[in-house]
Parts: structure tokens; sequence; C-alpha cells
């Protein structure tokens, strides 16, 4: 019984705390929804109150944007009023130019008809005038004819006979004036730049022969030399490319040939065989292949040696090996490898003169006569095979037209070109420097005198001082002294053309005239 009471009893509690808990519920639930109706209400008002303030903002700022605008508005227009007053001045002014040019056109125009009219009238007078002079002329002409007995074709002949014969000797004499001054001040330059290249590259020069000698400590050498039937001397004569003479000359062989190379490496061969001993064809082709081997490696340092004394930079190894070919080539004697260097100082010297590249005029100087050195089997000048040799290994264009110009086989490109010209005649010029034979001698001087005889006028030609100077003697009666100053450098012309010589010859025409008288 007491249980059921206390069950009650708990129900009892349990409801009244449950009733409890829903008032408070109740009632707090109806007091956040009075809360969150006035934050809303606060909200509103303050977002109508936010509104009504940006309202006023972007009104205030309509309305400045208006009044700016409107001020723009108003200073453009008055600048565009501004201009459109400057425009209607320079019109109204551009109007009054215009009304004074269309006065000033007016009056010209007037003046221009009356001026016509006196031209008219003019015209008319000299008109006249023409046909009254005409008529005094052709009167004037034929009285000249009846006086005189000459047609007027045939005054008029000799007429223009006096005056080009006239003008011919005004012209000649002009013409001697101009060369006289020419040669002055061109001579006075050219002496001044060629003197003193030559005064500081002077050389001494020696006439190279075909024959080198060979001295023996005794005669009993030949014997060895020539061998048994003759075997030793044909052994090395193969190998070697040069004639080996045996004569009655005491303690002394002669090597013989035209090529330098050759007899030098017979020279070397033949000594290094005598100090040896041993002296048969075995031992002959050794030796000879061997210094033939040592002169081809000199050769290379002769090249190398050769531009380091010039004070020019490096070349291809192939020029560098021409180079060193030079000391066994010579041009009419005279040993090339020492005419190039010369020819390479004196273009130096005067390009430093004229101010050109004293570097490129010694390379071409040096290199100008390189084709001499190429095999005798390629055919062609050797001033062309030089310039295509030089092309090949990449020589500058400048040094390649000098090469290829020197004898004038191609047009010079480049004054250094001009240099290596005349330097190559100076060298080539020199007193001893070349040699030639004295059967071609005499034919270079009897076809130097033909060629000055084949002028008008001309009596007798000497040709003297080895064929640098030719003296021509003329008749006084057919040539005066201006026709004698011309004929000299029409002479100087056709030597130039048609021969070819080392260095210069001078032309010297002498015209006299003697007047006798006997006494008795």
């Amino acid at each position: 019984m007491q249980i059921y009471m206390y069950i009650l009893l708990g129900a009892a509690i349990g409801f009244v705390a449950f009733f409890s808990g829903w008032l408070l519920n109740a009632r707090m639930g109806k007091n956040r929804i009075l809360n969150a109706e006035d934050r809303v209400k606060r909200i509103l008002e303050d977002a109508e109150k936010e509104a009504a303030n940006l309202k006023k903002e972007k009104i205030l700022e309509a309305k400045d944007e208006w009044y700016k605008r409107k001020k723009e508005f108003d200073s453009d227009v008055q600048s565009k009023r501004s201009k459109l007053q400057v425009s209607e001045k320079q019109l109204a002014n551009r109007e009054e130019n215009v009304e004074r040019k269309l006065d000033l056109l007016n009056k010209k125009e007037v003046n221009l008809q009356a001026s016509e009219r006196d031209l008219q009238e003019k015209a008319k007078r000299i008109e006249e005038k023409e046909k009254d002079f005409t008529r005094l002329v052709e009167e004037e002409n034929n009285r000249l004819e009846r006086i005189s007995g000459f047609s007027r074709e045939e005054a008029k002949k000799q007429l223009v006979e006096n005056l080009v014969e006239t003008a011919k000797d005004e012209a000649t004499q002009m013409l001697k004036e101009i060369r006289d001054h020419a040669k002055q001040d061109a001579r006075k330059e050219a002496q001044k730049v060629i003197v003193q290249a030559i005064q500081r590259s002077a050389a001494d020069h020696t006439v190279e022969t075909s024959v080198s000698v060979l001295n023996l400590e005794s005669d009993e050498m030949k014997g060895r030399i020539i061998g048994r039937e003759g075997r030793n001397i044909r052994a090395f004569e193969a190998a070697t490319g040069v004639d080996v003479i045996v004569d009655d000359t005491p303690e002394a062989v002669i090597l013989s040939g035209f090529d330098p190379f050759r007899r030098q490496v017979a020279r070397m061969s033949l000594e290094r065989l005598i100090a040896d001993g041993r002296i048969h064809p075995a031992r002959i082709e050794e030796v000879v292949e061997k210094v033939r081997k040592e002169l081809e490696e000199e050769i290379v340092h002769l090249g190398e040696n050769t531009l380091l004394e010039i004070g020019l930079h490096s070349a291809h190894a192939e020029i560098v090996k021409h180079i060193g070919k030079m000391k066994y080539r010579s041009s009419y004697g005279q040993n090339l490898l020492q005419h190039s260097i010369e020819v390479a100082y004196l273009c130096g010297i005067m390009a430093a003169e004229l101010k050109l590249d004293t570097m490129l005029a010694k390379r071409a100087g040096l290199l100008h006569d390189i084709g001499k050195t190429i095999d005798k089997s390629v055919e062609g000048p050797h001033a062309l095979l030089g310039m295509e040799l030089c092309k090949k290994f990449n020589e500058n264009l400048i040094v390649c037209n000098a090469v290829g110009s020197h004898h004038e086989d191609i047009p010079m490109e480049h004054p250094i070109a001009a240099l290596v010209q005349a330097a190559d005649a100076i060298s080539g010029a020199r007193p001893g420097a070349r040699r030639e034979s004295v059967e071609d001698y005499i034919k270079r001087l009897e076809k130097l005198e033909n060629v000055a005889k084949g002028f008008n006028g001309v009596l007798n030609v000497y040709a003297i001082q080895a064929g640098r100077e030719v003296r021509v003697i003329v008749s006084h009666e057919k040539l005066d002294d201006a026709a004698a100053d011309q004929l000299s450098h029409d002479i100087a012309n056709k030597i130039q053309q048609e021969m070819e010589y080392p260095g210069q010859i001078k032309v010297v025409v002498i015209r006299e005239f003697r007047s006798v008288a006997v006494a008795k």
C-alpha cells in the first residue's frame, strides 16, 4: 500500500515539475519573440537612416559632377569662340590681301598689254632693219668677191683653214704649258716619295749564275765521284737533275742547272757524300732525298723569318712555303726573295708617305711575284697565277688585285696596286740588278730605235744608257717646237704599248736649226 502511495506521490511530483517546465519555456519563448521583433525594428530604422544618408550623398555627388561638367563645357565653348574670332580675323585679312593682289594683277595686265604693243612695234622696226642689213651684207659680199677674186665658198674654206691652224698652234702651246706645270708638281712629289723610299731600303744585288762550283781537297776525289764506269755520276745526276762537270779545273767540280733549288740540293748532297766517304748509287739516293727534305723544311722557316723581318702577321702555311721558295728563284738574274723584300719595303715607305695602309702595301709588295714559285706545269702569266694563289688562301682583296695587276694584266682597283708596280720598277731598274743576254739586249735596243723611227719628221734615233734613254733627232723644217714636244709624248706612249722593259725609258726629242754663212 505504501508502495502505491510512493508511486502516486512520485507521479504527482513529476507532473508538477513537467508543468512548471512547460510554463517556464513558454514564457522564455515569448520573451525571445519580443526581443527579436525589437531588433528587427531597430535594424529597419537603421537601414532607413543609412539609405537616406546615401541618397543625400549621391545627390550631392551628382550636383558636383553636373557643376564640373557645366564649367568644362562653358570653358570649351569660350575657347572655341576665341578660335572662331581669330579665324574670322584671318579670313578678313586674307580677303583684303586677295583684293589688293587682284588690283595689282589688273594693273600688271594693263601694263603687259601696253608692253606687248610696244614690243610688236619694235619687232616690226627690227625686221625692217634686218632686211636692210641683209641687203647691205649681200652688197658688201658681192663687192668683196669682185675685189678679191675669190668666191664665197673659197673664202670660207681659206678662213676655216687659217682658223684651224691657229687653233692647233694655240692648243699645242696650251697643252705644253699644262704638261709642264703638271710635270713640275708631279715630279716634285714623286721624287720626294721615291727618293725617300730608295734611300731607306738600299740593298746590294748580285746576279746569280746557273752554275755552282764545289771545291775538293784533292783531284783524287774526282774519280770517286765518277765511280766505276761512271755509275756514281750518272746516279747523282739522275737523283738531283743537275749536270756534274768534271774537267781539268784543279780541285773543283762544277754543278750546272737552271733550277737554283736543285743546284743547292746537289751541292749539299755532294758535300755530305765527300765528307762521309761512302759514294755509291744507293747512298747517293739516300743522301739526296734527306737533303731535299731538310731544304723543304728550311724553306718554311725562311718564309716565316721573312714575314717577321718585314713585320707582317702570320700567313697561310702554303703562302709561307711559297715565300721561302723565292730564295731559289730568280727574275732576270735577280734573286726573287731579295727583290720581293725590297719591293715590300719600298711599298711600305711610299704608302706611309701617302697615308695608306702600310701593312697591306708591304704584304702586296712581298707577294707580287709569288706566281713565279708555282710549278711550271701550270700555264698562265705569273701575275694572274699569283693572284689566284692569294685568293685561294684568303689574302686581302686589295693584295690580290695588286698582285694580279702589277703587270697590267687586270685593271688596278686601289692606289696600293700602283705603288707595287712602281716599287717593282724601282727595284728592277737598279744598275746591275738584272741581266739579259747580249742578243736580247741588242734586239731590244734595235726595236726601241725602230719604234721611234716610224714617226714623221724623224731623222736619226740613238738608244743610249743601256736602253734607258732614246734620243730622237728631228727635222726643223717639218716640225716646230710645239710639234717636237708632242712627238716625245707620242713616242713614249708607243714604246709603252709595244715593248716590255724594266724601269723607265726617257725619250728626248732634239730639234736644231743652224744658219751658216761664209765670209770671203
